[in-house]
């Protein structure tokens, strides 16, 4: 009957074992490590992406703009009118007052002008607001337009919904070529690994001949599995941090009109998904490569 062996044993064999084969080891790190770029890259992309389309699909508010004649008493009626309506999200109220000065903030250069017209300000009261759902956006304009001292309602619902069904249509899109990419990343890694088992395959048949257990044969194994998954996984986001951030600072000095969210918004995702993604591409491809030689 076999002894038993602690941890530190099953440990010692597989970091001999990564030694001793160090090519095909090294094959491996550098192939997972490729794949978890390759495949952090892609996710990063579709983030973004997805950054940029919200960014623009930010159009859920619509602008009522007061009857100039109206008093305070009735702006205040209609303030109560409003917030009685459902899918509001937020109303903010902006007085002629405050509009003009806006305006004189905005046009520095031209302030003596706005000086000229603050006796007799050109400028209404208006409310914005910013509505909850987009599917209710239409009848809340049309409520919004019945109301008492109202000129005029501005909305861009119609371009809102347009950008909201792009952002599904690309979401679903990336997503499904990001699990393609996934499927074939871990059938690379889970053959490269096959590549090494085979290598030692008659190591493993001379285990097996002296009576190791199938439990003894495949620790080792598994475990050198998760430290190939481990190292990719840290190479691979070290990479990956290293690339993103000079895209990073490239579209931010260059680009400004394109949104590139700063790799600490993800950072704990990447880590997470690297780590997890080595460990079990690892695993399973050891696990899978030491099926034939286990005693049925």
């Amino acid at each position: 009957m076999m002894r038993r062996y602690n941890v530190l044993y099953f440990f010692q064999q597989a970091f001999k074992g990564l030694w001793r084969n160090g090519l095909m080891t090294l094959a491996a790190i550098t192939v997972l490590l490729s794949c978890l770029v390759l495949m952090g890259s892609f996710s990063l992309l579709v983030y973004n992406v997805n950054v940029n389309i919200e960014e623009v699909a930010q159009l859920n508010e619509i602008v009522v703009i007061v009857d100039y004649e109206a008093t305070d008493a009735e702006v205040e009626a209609l303030n109560a009118h409003i917030n009685s309506l459902d899918n509001i999200e937020k109303i903010t109220f902006v007085s002629k007052e405050e509009g003009l000065e806006s305006e004189r903030s905005r046009y520095e250069e031209y302030s003596y002008l706005f000086e000229e017209i603050a006796e007799d300000n050109p400028l209404p009261d208006v409310f914005k607001i910013t509505y909850e759902d987009n599917s209710g956006a239409a009848n809340l304009v049309y409520q919004l337009k019945q109301l008492d001292h109202v000129s005029k309602v501005n909305n861009r619902t119609d371009i809102a919904n347009d950008i909201e069904s792009i952002k599904s249509g690309v979401s679903f899109i990336f997503i499904w070529f990001l699990v393609i990419l996934f499927v074939i990343s871990i059938f690379i890694i889970i053959n490269t690994i096959k590549l090494g088992v085979e290598s030692r395959s008659r190591e493993i048949s001379a285990m097996r001949y002296i009576g190791a257990t199938n439990f003894f044969m495949m620790t080792p194994f598994i475990i050198e599995g998760i430290i190939i998954g481990l190292i990719s996984s840290a190479i691979g986001y070290l990479i990956q941090s290293i690339l993103y951030n000079a895209i990073y600072d490239t579209m931010s000095n260059n680009y400004k009109m394109i949104a590139v969210a700063p790799l600490s918004d993800v950072q704990s995702y990447l880590i997470l998904g690297f780590v997890i993604i080595g460990v079990v591409a690892g695993v399973l491809g050891s696990a899978i490569s030491l099926r034939k030689y286990m005693k049925v």
